[in-house]
C-alpha cells in the first residue's frame, strides 16, 4: 500500500514540474520512460492461482478468478485482454474488471491446465499500462474414472503343494484421474472369488498361496479380483480381473500297479523276442513325472526280459530264451516299477515304486528234433578208404511221446559223392577217398525228421576237414628256360631253382636238391643246394659246342621233410647258345627254334625266296585271267557296228548324221511297249550284220535288224543298253521350247526358222548365232 501512494505522489509531481514546453515534452518523455522502466521490474498484477474443477455443468458461466492491476482506480480506464489457451472459447474475461469466467465443461483427464496472457492497456490511448503477463489455470479433478484392468483376463500358473504364501501373478489396474490431488486415483485390491486357496495384497496386487493345494483334486482355480479407487471409501469406483490359476504338476505320487499278480502264457515254440504280455503302474501325476521304468526282481530261470513302452508307460514282458514245457511249465516273475525322476521334496511321502507277481505258463507244443549240437566238428584223414567213418550226430525229439528220428544230408552234387549218412543213429561216412588238395574243408547240411511228424525238421551244421598226408611229391614250379653260352667258364651260375609241394607241413617245407643218381658224375653242370628251398645250376667246365650237343637234361632230385619223405626226379633242360658269356634270350630262343626245324639260316633264306616267287605268279596268272574276262563277246566288226550306232548318243547331231540313213523309222511313237518274248538272235546276228554291210540304210533288212536289237534292250532289264538310241522316243516331251533334235523331223533345216532364239536370252546368244548364220548361207 506504501508503494502505491508513493507512485501515485511521484505522478503528481511529474505532471506539476514548471518549465517551458520543450522542457517539459522532453522531461514527460523521460517521465514516461522512467515509469515504464519501473513498472518492468515492479508488476502490478494481482492474483491468486486460478483453479476450475472439471465436469462442472451449469447454463451460465463460472466464476474462477480474477486478475487486477494496482493502477486500476475502478474508473473504468483501463481494459483488460485475454488470449492463450481456450481463450474466447473455454474462458472469458470482464475487460473493466479482469474477473475470468468459465463457460463450458472441461475434462482433466484431456486437457489438466491452460496457458493464458493477460494485459492491461488505457482504454484512452491504447498504450499498456500492465505488460502482457502469462498465468494458469489448472483443472481440478473429481472421481469420474474408474480403475481399469489393462492386461485381464489373467492366466498364471504355480507348481501343486506349494507352500503357504507363494506369489503366484500380480495384476495391476489403472486409473486415469490425478493421482496428486485427492483419492480419486488410490486403489484398494480385494479378494472376490478364490478364498480360502489364494489372498491378495490390498495394495500391490499380488496374489499368493492360502493354503497347499493338490492337483490331482483339482487342477484349475478361478479368482476373481476387485480393484477400487478412493482407498475404498464410500462413492468409490470399482473393476474386477478374473485370473485363471492352473496348478502345474509335480512328483508327488508313486506308481501303483492295479493288479498284485497277472497270468500269462507262452508257447515253447516262441522264438526269443516274442511278447509276452504288458503290465501297468498308473501314476496320476503327469508328463515326465509319469515316467517310470520297469524291472525284473526276481526270475530264476532268467528267460524273461521287460522293457518300457514310453508313449503308453506300459511294461512289456519279452522272451529272453527259448522256453521248454518238458523241463519247466510255470515260471514267476517280480517285477517292479520305479518313477524315473523323483522329486526329493517329497521322499518323506514314501518310496516312489510299486511291485507285483507275473505268473507265466509254458504251452506245449509239437517240436522239432532238437541236436546235441548246432554245429558240427569232425576230422578225416585224406586218402581214407571208402566207407570211413567221419562222425555221427545225434539228435531226439523234445516233446514227450519222443518220437523217432530220421536223418538226411542235404546234397549237393558234390556232397552226394563223398559222404553218405546212416538214416538212423546219424553216422556219417565216406564214399570215395578225399584228396585235401582238392577241398580241405566239407560243409554238410544233416536235417533230422520226426517219423511221426514229417513237417518237424531241423537242421545242423557238420563241418568235415581233411587232415593232410604226405602224399605229393615237391616239383617245379614251373617250366625253366636255362640256355648256357659256348664260351661259358666253368663254376657260371646258369640257372637258379625252386620247388613247390601241394602238401601242408605244420613245420614249413624244406627242400633238398642233388642230380639224380645216374646222372651224379656228370662232368657239365653241378647242382648247389642252397638250403632256403633254392639251388643254383652251375657249369662244371668251360666251352661248349653246339656242333656236339645242343641240348643237355638234367635230372634234378628234389626230396621233401614229410613224413614218410617223398622224393621227384624233374628234368631241367639245358640249351647251348650262341653267344660269348651273356645270354640274350631271345636270340637263343631263336637258335633253339631253328635247331628243332633242322634247318641252317641259309635254308631258311631259300625256303622264303621260294615262297615269295611262287605268290608273284600266282598274282600274276590272276590278274590276267581277269582281263580276259572283260573281254567282250562281239567280233571285231560287230564291235565298229556297234559303235556306229553309239554315235547317236550325241544330241542335236543335225545333218551329219542324217546324210547317211533315215533314222525316222526309229523313233516309238508310243510309250506303251507290248512285251513280246525275247527272240534268240543269235545265231542271226552275223547274217544281218553281213546283209547290212551289203545294202544301205534304207533298206527293209537294216532297219529289221535294229528294230531287233530296240526291241531286246527294251524288254530284257538284265542286258547293257547297248541300243542307247530308244531313249530319244522321249526327248523333248512336256517342253515348251520343243526339241531341237532332228531325229524326229520330217523335213529340211532350209524349211525352219531360228527366229525366234534371239528371244531367249543371253545363253542362248551363240547358238542364235550360228542358226541365223546358217540360214543366210542357205539362203
Amino acid at each position: 500500500m506504501n508503494s502505491s501512494v508513493l507512485l501515485r505522489l511521484m505522478v503528481m509531481l511529474v505532471q506539476l514540474w514548471p518549465c517551458s514546453p520543450s522542457t517539459q515534452s522532453s522531461r514527460t518523455q523521460k517521465t514516461v520512460q522512467s515509469f515504464t522502466a519501473v513498472r518492468r521490474v515492479k508488476r502490478g498484477w494481482l492474483w491468486e492461482p486460478l483453479f476450475v474443477t472439471e465436469e462442472q455443468i451449469s447454463p451460465n458461466p463460472v466464476y474462477i478468478g480474477q486478475l487486477k492491476s494496482d493502477l486500476d482506480k475502478q474508473d473504468g480506464s483501463l481494459k483488460y485482454i485475454l488470449t492463450g489457451e481456450g481463450a474466447e472459447s473455454f474462458f472469458v474475461m470482464n475487460e473493466y474488471n479482469g474477473k475470468i469466467y468459465v463457460t463450458q465443461k472441461l475434462d482433466r483427464e484431456k486437457k489438466s491446465f491452460y496457458i493464458l496472457r493477460a494485459q492491461a492497456i488505457n482504454r484512452s490511448t491504447h498504450l499498456p499500462v500492465e505488460p502482457e503477463s502469462e498465468f494458469i489455470i489448472k483443472v481440478r479433478d473429481v472421481n469420474d474414472n474408474e480403475p481399469q484392468f489393462l492386461d485381464g483376463p489373467y492366466v498364471a500358473t504355480v507348481p501343486e503343494m506349494s507352500p503357504e504364501g507363494t506369489s503366484v501373478t500380480q495384476v495391476t489396474a489403472t486409473d486415469a484421474d490425478d493421482p496428486s490431488y485427492g483419492n480419486s486415483a488410490r486403489l484398494l485390491y480385494s479378494l472376490i472369488q478364490g478364498q480360502p486357496y489364494f489372498s491378495v495384497e490390498p495394495k500391490t496386487g499380488v496374489i499368493r498361496m492360502a493354503s497347499q493345494m493338490d492337483r490331482e483334486t483339482k487342477d484349475q482355480y478361478l479368482v476373481i479380483i476387485q480393484a477400487k479407487d478412493m482407498v475404498g471409501q464410500p462413492g468409490a469406483l470399482s473393476a474386477t480381473a478374473t485370473v485363471t490359476i492352473n496348478l502345474s504338476d509335480v512328483n508327488d505320487n508313486p506308481p501303483k500297479f492295479q493288479q498284485r499278480l497277472y497270468y500269462m502264457s507262452v508257447s515253447e515254440e516262441a522264438p526269443v523276442g516274442t511278447t509276452v504280455g504288458r503290465v501297468f503302474a498308473e501314476d496320476s501325476d503327469t508328463g515326465d513325472n509319469a515316467a517310470m521304468d520297469y524291472s525284473i526282481e526276481a526270475d530264476s530261470s532268467d528267460a524273461f526280459n521287460i522293457i518300457t513302452d514310453n508313449e503308453t508307460q506300459e511294461g512289456i514282458i519279452l522272451l529272453k530264451r527259448r522256453v521248454d514245457y518238458e523241463s519247466k511249465r510255470r515260471h514267476s516273475i517280480e517285477v517292479k516299477a520305479v518313477n524315473r525322476y523323483i522329486d526329493e521334496r517329497f521322499l518323506k511321502e514314501g518310496p516312489f515304486e510299486d511291485t507285483t507277481i507275473v505268473k507265466i505258463s509254458v504251452e506245449d507244443a509239437d517240436e522239432p528234433p532238437v541236436f546235441t549240437l548246432e554245429n558240427y566238428m569232425m576230422e578225416i584223414t585224406e586218402g581214407a578208404e571208402s566207407g570211413s567213418l567221419v562222425g555221427v550226430v545225434t539228435a531226439r525229439d523234445p516233446d514227450v511221446d519222443d518220437s523217432p528220428v530220421r536223418y538226411s544230408i542235404v546234397h549237393s552234387t558234390l556232397l552226394k559223392r563223398l559222404f553218405s549218412i546212416n538214416e538212423h543213429n546219424g553216422a556219417i561216412i565216406t564214399t570215395e577217398p578225399l584228396d585235401r588238395e582238392i577241398a580241405s574243408w566239407h560243409n554238410i547240411t544233416v536235417t533230422a525228421t520226426e517219423t511221426r511228424n514229417p513237417e518237424k525238421i531241423s537242421e545242423a551244421n557238420v563241418y568235415v576237414q581233411v587232415l593232410d598226408v604226405n602224399d605229393n611229391a615237391p616239383e617245379f614250379p614251373k617250366d625253366y628256360e636255362t640256355f648256357v653260352c659256348e664260351n661259358a667258364v666253368s663254376g657260371q651260375l646258369i640257372q637258379s631253382i625252386s620247388a613247390v609241394d601241394q602238401d601242408d607241413s605244420a613245420e614249413g617245407h624244406h627242400f633238398n636238391f642233388s642230380l639224380a643218381q645216374e646222372d651224379a658224375n656228370n662232368s657239365h653242370f653241378t647242382v648247389k643246394d642252397n638250403q632256403d628251398n633254392t639251388a643254383g645250376i652251375f657249369t662244371a667246365k668251360s666251352g661248349f659246342r653246339r656242333q656236339e650237343q645242343f641240348f643237355f637234361y638234367l635230372p634234378i632230385l628234389i626230396q621233401d621233410n614229410g613224413t614218410p619223405p617223398l622224393t621227384s626226379t624233374n628234368t631241367l633242360t639245358v640249351t647251348v647258345c650262341d653267344c660269348d658269356t651273356e645270354v640274350n634270350t631271345f636270340y637263343c630262343r631263336y637258335g633253339a627254334f631253328m635247331y628243332s626245324l633242322g634247318l641252317s639260316t641259309e635254308a631258311l633264306v631259300a625256303v622264303l625266296a621260294c615262297i615269295l616267287i611262287f605268290l608273284v605268279f600266282f598274282l600274276a596268272i590272276v590278274t590276267i585271267r581277269q582281263q580276259r574276262k572283260k573281254k567282250p563277246p562281239f567280233s571285231e566288226k560287230m564291235e565298229e557296228f556297234r559303235e556306229n550306232i553309239v554315235s547317236y548318243d550325241d544330241e542335236g547331231g543335225g545333218e551329219e548324221d542324217t546324210e547317211a540313213f533315215d533314222i525316222s523309222a526309229l523313233r516309238t511313237r508310243t510309250a506303251l511297249r507290248t512285251h513280246r518274248p525275247r527272240k534268240k538272235v543269235a545265231s542271226e546276228i552275223q547274217s544281218l550284220y553281213r546283209q547290212s554291210l551289203q545294202v544301205g540304210p534304207d533298206s527293209a533288212i537294216f532297219r529289221q535288224f535294229i528294230s531287233e536289237k530296240l526291241e531286246e534292250a527294251n524288254t530284257d532289264p538284265s542286258v547293257p543298253p547297248y541300243d542307247s538310241l530308244q531313249t530319244y522316243a522321249f526327248e523333248g516331251t512336256g517342253s515348251l521350247a520343243g526339241s531341237l533334235s532332228s531325229l524326229g523331223s520330217t523335213s529340211s533345216d532350209m524349211d525352219q526358222s531360228y527366229d525366234y532364239l534371239a528371244d531367249w536370252g543371253p545363253h542362248f546368244k551363240q547358238l542364235a548365232g550360228m542358226y541365223s548364220s546358217h540360214t543366210t548361207v542357205g539362203d
